[in-house]
């Protein structure tokens, strides 16, 4: 009995880790591996790799828009970047003007995820989720519960979220200032000085205010659940609330 649930507890996991990591590996991996792929591997012009990686999110958008009425934020984002970058395919001339049109694609995710914040479905949670829940059945469950009754929770995704499009539109804004400041030759390896920057004060931001706090919630949900044996779909401190309440005899007027 214990080696039957052992295995069913292994293919639950591995279910919920794939259901949480499959919205990010076709929406972001499969596009940006596929542009890279097409243009270094099979040598295609940037043009044509990116209008061919553009594919998979643009279906994947036109698809949430027809089978469920919404957009599919992360493909759209994507798509959008890929032909922001189209666009700037055709910039040429001045080097520092072709420095500067670098931070477009971060300043255009920037703008993206802090708009999704802003419209209640923040984008970053699709790339965070998988780390919080880490494919265990009852963190999962605990993820939707804490999001469906919990406000510091709802909060602290949002905040992760927005840390990182405020980091995004900052290296952009530090990226363009520097493209017309610095050097030209300063500017090519600051470049990439100020992303791999921009990425680490993403990842320690957006862990204190966002993701660290969203997973000692979610750890402690599931503690919590596994010593009460709360019923599924409970939601957190119901039973609290019931034990609050006064018992009819105390609401019987005094005599």
């Amino acid at each position: 009995m214990t080696n039957t649930g052992t295995i069913k507890g292994n293919g639950t996991n591995r279910r919920s880790v794939l259901r949480n990591f499959a919205p990010l590996l076709i929406d972001v991996a499969v596009p940006i591996g596929a542009y890279y792929l097409l243009k270094n591997g099979f040598g295609m012009s940037t043009l044509m790799a990116l209008a061919l990686s553009s594919i998979v999110p643009a279906v994947r958008t036109g698809w949430g828009v027809l089978k469920s009425r919404e957009v599919n934020g992360m493909a759209a984002l994507i798509l959008f970047v890929n032909v922001v970058s189209l666009l700037l395919s055709f910039v040429a001339g001045d080097p520092r003007l072709m420095i500067a049109k670098d931070s477009a694609v971060s300043s255009t995710i920037g703008l993206g995820i802090i708009v999704s914040v802003v419209l209640g479905k923040p984008m970053m949670t699709a790339g965070m989720k998988p780390w919080v829940v880490k494919g265990d059945a009852g963190r999962e469950a605990a993820w939707a519960r804490l999001h469906a009754g919990s406000a510091r929770f709802r909060r602290a995704e949002r905040m992760f979220s927005l840390v990182w499009g405020v980091v995004l539109l900052a290296e952009c804004v530090v990226r363009v200032v520097g493209a017309y400041t610095l050097p030209v030759d300063t500017m090519v390896w600051a470049g990439n000085v100020i992303m791999v920057f921009a990425m680490a004060l993403g990842f320690l931001v957006g862990g204190a205010l966002g993701a660290g706090p969203m997973a000692a919630m979610v750890v402690a949900e599931a503690k919590s659940e596994a010593g009460e044996g709360r019923r599924p779909g409970e939601v957190p401190g119901a039973r609290e609330l019931v034990r609050a309440e006064p018992a009819p005899a105390d609401l019987a007027p005094a005599r």
